[in-house]
């Protein structure tokens, strides 16, 4: 079968004929229907040197956001996962054992030293495929919702919405504003999960005026790069500050950005892997206001992003890609011209 593979750190990856996989015991093998290109991806090849932490020893197939059709079952696979039917598949994988795993928090597994891989398409064969085999108890089904425009859902529709769920206390009652910056695949959806589920202003920013303009398509008000950038959402919310800001970016000046704009009792979330890093200092931070961080979220967060994109509450923006084209959305995804999510299409569609 076709696909794209990681072969070796700081190169770019091939697409190859590798053999279909084979479910094992407690796994299902899903012909896939649509796998995102992630920037995490581009990580993995571009970035990550062996030994680093956090890299993944090559070669392995890309793809941790995947969706598709249950093609076979694994042994001691129940029933209930029905052979044809569509599923997203959620892409940690923890130890199964531990506190943290039992409660559906792989990406926290204690015993992540441990595990040969971190997740599906991060250490061990991932969806850039035509087929690919994932533990059975990692499926949400999908119903008959769109199984291509789902795919995403797994990590820029499930990081947005556990960043946004655990911030969700700051933005109770009225008068509350949230700050989304970086308005890509996942801030896009941010915005939107933002806007269902909490009364709060929504206030986006981005260097590029289209993401802007899809931000406020979806609600947001924006604002955009500048000198005058932190002044001007400061402005939004009368002087006050936001009460939660999420940073998608992670480099250094955007992390400055939501520091300086955050409330008393603020909340910013740095989402964005980038490396950027912010001083503390007594005297020029809010009180009681902190930086914290998430990566992922749990299975019960993404049965929940499920229900939210079956009920039209969130909307991926999508590009297409053929098996083909696999390496062209690569790169444009590296080059900046991707405007959502691109998803590679394996089957056709």
């Amino acid at each position: 079968m076709r696909a794209v593979v990681f072969e070796n750190y700081e190169q770019f990856p091939s697409l190859t004929d590798v053999p279909k996989p084979s479910p094992g015991p407690g796994e299902v093998l899903l012909r896939v229907a649509g796998a995102g290109a992630c920037h995490s991806d581009v990580s993995v090849y571009r970035h990550f040197k062996e030994g680093q932490p956090g890299a993944q020893r090559p070669p392995f197939v890309l793809g941790h956001e995947n969706a598709g059709w249950v093609e076979e079952l694994g042994e001691g696979v129940s029933e209930r996962v029905k052979v044809g039917e569509a599923y997203l598949a959620y892409g940690p994988i923890g130890c199964g054992h531990c506190r943290k795993c039992a409660k559906g928090q792989d990406t926290y597994c204690e015993n992540v030293a441990t595990m040969p891989y971190l997740a599906v398409g991060l250490g061990r064969d991932g969806g850039m495929a035509e087929y690919v085999t994932v533990p059975a108890h990692h499926l949400v089904p999908l119903g008959d919702a769109d199984p291509v425009d789902a795919a995403p859902l797994s990590d820029a529709g499930l990081t947005p919405y556990h960043a946004v769920k655990q911030a969700l206390p700051h933005l109770e009652g009225g008068g509350r504003h949230a700050l989304v910056i970086g308005l890509g695949g996942l801030g896009q959806i941010g915005v939107q999960i933002l806007r269902a589920l909490t009364g709060a202003t929504v206030i986006a920013t981005d260097v590029k005026p289209e993401a802007r303009a899809r931000a406020e398509q979806n609600g947001a008000v924006t604002v955009g790069a500048g000198a005058r950038q932190a002044e001007e959402i400061r402005e939004i919310t009368g002087g006050r500050g936001v009460d939660a800001a999420f940073d998608f970016v992670g480099i250094t000046p955007t992390i400055a950005t939501a520091a300086d704009t955050l409330a008393q009792g603020g909340r910013l979330t740095v989402v964005g892997i980038a490396g950027g890093t912010r001083e503390f200092s007594f005297f020029t931070t809010p009180y009681e206001s902190y930086i914290t961080n998430t990566y992922w979220g749990t299975v019960e967060d993404l049965w929940e992003v499920v229900d939210m994109y079956r009920a039209g509450q969130i909307r991926p923006d999508v590009e297409r890609f053929g098996m083909e084209d696999a390496l062209e959305a690569y790169r444009k995804l590296e080059a900046g011209e991707v405007s959502g999510r691109a998803v590679v299409v394996p089957h056709g569609g």
